[in-house]
């Protein structure tokens, strides 16, 4: 993206766009060769952006900047810069500097920041297609560090970019929902206004965002919606729904009609396709046709419905969870009165997978801990990465017993507010061995182990390494065990059946890596976890205060895999997780 930006809904920057442009900075910087803690600093900035849940704007109109984690004096002037002014001179001096095609090529997974600059230094490449030309013609494979392994992989990378949807991870349709729906309930004829689709049932990516109003006259907002200045091309235009493409190519579908009707239109709208064609099957059953409108019988009569349970209680049927409302069973679930109990956000009270300045973290132990109790939790593990990661600067094994020291004074501080774990997560080495020895795992209270490099290796090397971990009688947890990054990155091609019947042998954990980017593991794969009695956990991963208030996007992903509290290691009590722990 260009640090020029479109009028938005409230003419202001959102905190994502604000985010992308730093997330710009680190990375074109990274290429540069610039100092890590420079490059660090604005990568802290956009992460701590995206997960602030306060507008950027409304705290510098109340001169609150400071604060956000990670957001000094240098990024409060820049975040200034952009919303006062709609560019930034510092990106545009170092646009100048480093060809800004060149972040194209970070799309494909096995080119970082680092290599980027070698391919544009050594051989010229600026942009994607350079790239996909030099690694058809073999030229890749004599450039220093590469070879014809690499260069392989790099072109399978491309291709798989080619397959790309262009969907949005969940934080940014839900930061882009927020804002529309925010300006429609501002609309005279709009009484209510809900997501529905793909948003409402949570899934992992979004493609077009549909809004639901109720409204007795929908012509008129119609009319405004399409005429709004942010709307580039009308896609379809009616009395009762429209179809926008907004400047920065997000889609939109809005449904209107009125309050006696918004339930029948809300569950229609909500979706899935499949699922509503099992309810009109249904309605057919009692001589009744479903459409938006209402349920219509033989006579033509139109029965209209102000809320969902009306709907589903036509069809005998229990409001059913939009999460659920996929056609995996939960038709014959509900009418057998069966549908099960899930999980809320509300019920973790513990974070296992947590970072801190030990590390890559924003705070330190005290402060994660402290922003831990204002959430209302109860445990907080801290995880930092172990130091075989040399980008995060994570800990040596010598560090340990000083960090220990720190965690038990911070806890004798804060007393039973909360319970504090010193953990580590370990790096998975490329042949399956941990990053720390068994021996200085063995005095620690939680173990994670996590895959962060070479993903794209063959499926019975990835498995096996993946297998050899959490065979390792030290490891208590593994985190987001595909290693993807939404809505882009594959993860890697792991033998899932192979890897669930080994946690399940071995009482290890997996994690629900509740990071939108991240959504790992997948409903699919948890809702089979469930099936095993493998247990999960739903971690943020926090680098930031802000990030712990992630949970509601791994509890989506829970919910949809229709995984109640029981099973979760994150609502269970302290003594219960401490003790489990301790047998492990």
């Amino acid at each position: 993206m260009s640090s020029q930006k479109s009028d938005s809904v409230h003419s202001e920057w959102s905190n994502q766009e604000l985010a992308d442009v730093f997330e710009r900075i680190a990375n074109l910087l990274e290429i540069k060769g610039d100092v890590i803690y420079k490059i660090r600093a604005y990568q802290r900035a956009a992460e701590s952006l995206r997960a602030e849940p306060r507008s950027a704007a409304a705290l510098l109109a109340e001169g609150k900047l400071d604060e956000i984690p990670g957001v000094g004096k240098a990024i409060s002037e820049k975040i200034e810069e952009l919303i006062t002014t709609g560019k930034l001179e510092f990106l545009e001096q170092l646009e100048q500097e480093i060809p800004p095609s060149l972040l194209e090529l970070l799309q494909v997974p096995d080119v970082g920041p680092k290599r980027a600059a070698l391919l544009w230094k050594q051989a010229g490449i600026t942009d994607l297609a350079g790239l996909e030309a030099a690694a058809r013609e073999h030229r890749l494979s004599k450039l220093p560090g590469l070879g014809e392994k690499s260069e392989a992989r790099i072109l399978a990378g491309i291709e798989a970019l080619g397959r790309r949807t262009g969907r949005m991870s969940l934080d940014v349709a839900w930061a882009h929902a927020q804002r529309w729906m925010d300006w429609l309930r501002q609309q005279p004829e709009v009484q209510r206004v809900e997501p529905g689709g793909s948003l409402r049932r949570w899934r992992e990516t979004i493609g077009d965002l549909d809004l639901i109003a109720a409204s007795d006259h929908p012509e008129p907002l119609m009319e405004r919606f399409i005429h709004h200045p942010d709307v580039q091309r009308v896609k379809g235009h009616g009395e009762n729904k429209s179809s926008v493409e907004l400047r920065n190519g997000v889609h939109i579908q809005l449904w209107a009609q009125p309050p006696q009707r918004f339930g029948t239109l809300w569950v229609y709208a909500t979706g899935s396709k499949a699922h509503n064609v099992r309810l009109r099957e249904l309605a057919l059953k009692r001589q009744l046709s479903l459409s938006e409108r209402g349920f219509e019988d033989a006579s033509g009569r139109l029965m209209e419905y102000a809320t969902e349970e009306e709907v589903y209680a036509v069809l005998d049927l229990p409001w059913i969870p939009p999460e659920l409302r996929e056609d995996h069973g939960e038709i014959e679930a509900a009418l057998k009165g069966q549908l099960p109990e899930l999980i809320e956000t509300r019920q973790i009270q513990a974070e296992l997978h947590s970072h801190t300045t030990w590390s890559d973290g924003a705070l330190s132990v005290e402060g994660m801990a402290r922003a831990a109790i204002e959430r209302g939790l109860r445990i907080l593990a801290i995880t930092d990465h172990s130091g075989t990661l040399g980008i995060t600067g994570g800990l040596k094994a010598e560090q340990l017993p000083a960090q220990r020291a720190e965690i038990e004074q911070v806890q004798a501080r804060l007393g039973k507010q909360i319970k504090l774990l010193h953990g580590i997560e370990v790096d998975i080495m490329a042949d399956g061995s941990l990053g720390f020895a068994d021996e200085v795992l063995a005095g620690l209270d939680i173990v994670i182990a996590s895959l962060h490099s070479s993903l794209r290796q063959p499926r019975e090397t990835i498995t096996a390494r993946l297998v050899r971990a959490i065979r390792n009688p030290h490891v208590d947890l593994i985190a987001h065990p595909s290693g993807r990054l939404l809505p882009n990155r594959e993860g890697a091609d792991l033998d899932w059946d192979t890897v669930l019947a080994e946690a399940k042998a071995h009482g290890v954990a997996l994690e629900i890596n509740a990071n939108p980017h991240r959504l790992d593991l997948t409903d699919l794969y948890a809702r089979r976890a469930l099936e095993l009695g493998i247990p999960l956990a739903i971690n943020t991963d926090a680098h930031s205060p802000g990030e712990l208030d992630l949970a509601r996007y791994g509890a989506a992903v829970a919910r949809r895999a229709w995984v109640g509290p029981e099973q979760v290691l994150n609502t269970w009590t302290v003594e219960r997780l401490t003790r489990w722990l301790a047998q492990r």
